[in-house]
This record gives structure tokens, sequence and C-alpha cells, in this order.
């Protein structure tokens, strides 16, 4: 009996050791960083942007700064998957929305209104 009870115990223990996750470190949260942009074919000319994302209380917030670090714009709002990031922000008086989609570990792709295609790479911080 104490065999047939031992028998069950361990096949027990081993089918509930299939199902139990293993710990495993957090997931990189891979839009918070600043991210360099270069926007290509607007009416004044192809402008480098910096995209500068941070996570708070659970939320991504950030501004836009221009290739000399000077703020353009804070981020209004930001919509998120797990491949794409959709930040919104005021810019000349007209409301603008960026696409920031992941290409690879430290590279992306974007889109500026829909219409204006760029490329960045995120920014390495120095120390």
């Amino acid at each position: 009996m104490k065999k047939l009870t031992a028998l069950f115990a361990g096949l027990f223990l081993l089918l509930l050791s299939f199902n139990a996750p293993a710990q495993t470190a957090p997931a990189k949260d891979y839009f918070v960083a600043k991210w360099d942009l270069l926007m290509e074919g607007l009416p004044q000319g192809d402008p480098r942007l910096i995209v500068d994302l941070q996570r708070k209380d659970g939320k991504l917030t950030g501004t836009i700064l221009d290739s000399t670090s000077k703020e353009i714009a804070k981020i209004t709002r930001v919509e998120e998957t797990p491949t794409t990031v959709t930040v919104y922000f005021t810019a000349q008086d007209y409301d603008v929305n960026l696409a920031i989609n992941k290409k690879d570990e430290d590279h992306v792709t974007a889109s500026l209104l829909g219409m204006f295609e760029g490329k960045g790479v995120r920014m390495k911080e120095t120390k």
C-alpha cells in the first residue's frame, strides 16, 4: 500500500512540475529608451527627431526633442502593443502621431502621420 501511495504522489508531483512555469527574468521594456529617428520626405527636409520614452506608473510617457536635444513637444498620449508604439503630440499647432515599429533589438521604423516614413536607432547611454 505504501508503494502505491508513493507512486501516485510521485506521478502527481511529476505532472505538477510540467505545469509550473520556470522563473524567468522580467522581459526588457523594448521601447523605453531614447530613439534617434530620421524622418524622410517632409516638406521642410529630412529632420532628425529624438523620442525619449520612459515608463511612469506603468504607462509610457516622454518628450520629442530636436537633434540638439531641445524639447519640441511633450507626448500627450501613447498607444502601445508589443511591437508598435504610437505617440501623439502637438507641433506647430498641429496634432501629430508618430508610429514606431520594432525592427530588431536596436532599430525601428517610423511613420509620421501615416505619410512620412523614417528609420531609427536606440541611443546608447554614455557613462
